[in-house]
């Protein structure tokens, strides 16, 4: 797909531009299932303000958990919700991967 840079419509086409627009509306509607608050959880990014930490949902799933097994676990949750997580945790390997320094 390409990538869409404001200013720049040069050969970019219409079902490639709303594509895009699509998916980072997609990735913004998922991500504000996150949630920072220094009152909760100690400021750690958690699950719509429930006390459940991202880190500790990516840990279940690192562990061998299903989706649907931790969705068993934690009835209040939603299969969104942990794709949130794991939409967080790209989207912040990405963020910190720009900062790193090659030696």
């Amino acid at each position: 797909m390409a990538r869409f840079v404001a200013g720049e419509t040069d050969g970019l086409l219409l079902p490639e531009l709303l594509a895009f627009l699509y998916s980072y509306t997609a990735m913004s509607d998922m991500l504000s299932r996150i949630v920072i608050d220094a009152d909760v959880c100690h400021g750690q990014p958690v699950i719509r303000g429930l006390r459940y930490t991202v880190e500790s949902m990516l840990e279940y799933l690192a562990g061998g958990d299903t989706v649907e097994d931790i969705l068993k676990e934690f009835p209040d949750l939603e299969r969104e919700d942990l794709l949130a997580c794991i939409e967080f945790a790209a989207q912040s390997l990405k963020l910190k991967s720009r900062h790193l320094v090659l030696a």
